[in-house]
């Protein structure tokens, strides 16, 4: 009888419980099939601070001592990943860029009988300083083939050295859809919190940073000019909080600014929103990646809009409105035609849920990493 595949799925963003549900997801869609385990670090300097691994009981996850833990680049796993590499995986998903050091790491530990995938999120076309354009390039030989995240990524990466002769796929990051759903119950609770009636006009969301690269100047100055009636509900952290205050002010009661959210909370904080606004602007250095607040906004049925930055377009697609970056009368239209119909924010709701489920759901997500696992494994022999 022959065992089942085994899968090592390792990265520092596995430090967060969340984040881990990528490997349930996995370990489900094979169930009987394939054996998942995750890695991640003990402990990461998160952006709000230290995080500490926690497992979930029942939950396959190994931890990890992470050096130089501060800077991305250039941190280093300590030698009990490579004893970890070492217990007979059919494949090696890494969860980490092939150009820092610790994917060099493992790449050099990762025996030759494993199959190596690498998943990635660099949407520009970059060409990388020494050291890290060899690792890239030592990396990607030995890989198998590679994740992205994202049709932008694809396209930027898609026939780079390395890349070009390697299998690939696009895959979103998923979102746990059980966690992010629609609770209008929760979301009334938040604004009840915040001191807001429930009578009172729509609530127009952002999450995220709050750093000039997320466009939130575009959004003040696209609320400053709306029409339609408004609250607005700004969840995160960053350097333009003091910024944001000082708008803010002058509002009165229509704004709340809430930081130090724990991410188990987004789902009730999202709920608060009547729709969420992403207006994020590219810059030389940087596009958006993904959007995760749109994916987890869609699936908890709040209608979105965002801007023509990077993989946005492509996460929305037809399930929200696309605004052009910087455009403060196109945000400020987008917004008031939102804020006047409840009509239209409830079809987008419903195209938000639906494309969450059938896109982004952590149940489509790791079917899909699965099914290309096995394209990778179906010329090598079944382990018995």
């Amino acid at each position: 009888m022959s065992r089942p595949r085994r899968l090592l799925t390792l990265g520092h963003s596995y430090v967060v419980g969340t984040n881990r549900r990528l490997a349930r997801a996995i370990a489900e869609a094979g169930a009987g099939e394939w054996e998942v385990t995750a890695a991640a670090p003990a402990s990461f300097p998160g952006d709000l601070g230290p995080i500490t691994l926690r497992p979930e009981p029942g939950e396959r996850v190994e931890a990890l001592p992470l050096r130089a833990a501060g800077g991305i680049h250039t941190m280093l796993y300590g030698g009990e990943l490579r004893a970890l590499l070492r217990r007979g995986w059919d494949v090696v998903h890494c969860w980490e860029e092939p150009y820092i050091l610790a994917g060099a790491q493992v790449a050099t530990w990762t025996p030759r009988e494993s199959k190596l995938v690498f998943a990635t999120f660099q949407n520009l076309r970059k060409r990388y300083p020494p050291p890290f354009r060899w690792t890239e390039r030592y990396a990607m030989r030995r890989a198998a083939g590679w994740i992205a995240f994202g049709h932008t990524v694809e396209g930027a990466l898609h026939d780079r050295p390395g890349y070009a002769d390697r299998p690939h796929r696009v895959i979103a990051p998923g979102v746990d859809t059980d966690l992010f759903r629609p609770d209008p119950a929760a979301g009334a609770r938040v604004r009840a919190s915040l001191g807001w009636m429930d009578e009172g006009p729509p609530v127009v969301g952002y999450l995220g940073r709050f750093v000039p690269e997320k466009g939130l100047d575009t959004l003040m100055r696209a609320l400053d000019a709306a029409a339609e009636p408004w609250r607005a509900l700004f969840v995160g952290g960053g350097r333009m909080e003091a910024e944001l205050r000082a708008w803010a002010a002058g509002h009165g009661d229509r704004v709340r600014i809430v930081t130090g959210v724990d991410h188990a909370r987004v789902p009730e904080h999202l709920n608060a929103m009547h729709l969420l606004c992403a207006p994020s602007r590219t810059t030389a250095a940087w596009r958006e990646q993904l959007g995760r607040m749109l994916t987890e906004a869609m699936a908890c049925g709040v209608p979105v809009a965002g801007s023509a930055s990077g993989e946005i377009p492509h996460v929305i697609a037809d399930a929200g409105l696309i605004v052009p970056e910087d455009d403060v009368p196109a945000w400020t239209e987008s917004i008031g035609r939102l804020l006047a119909s409840a009509g239209f924010r409830a079809d987008l709701s419903a195209r938000g849920l639906a494309r969450a489920e059938a896109e982004f759901s952590l149940r489509a997500v790791g079917r899909r990493h699965l099914e290309f696992f096995n394209e990778l494994l179906a010329d090598s022999p079944r382990p018995s």
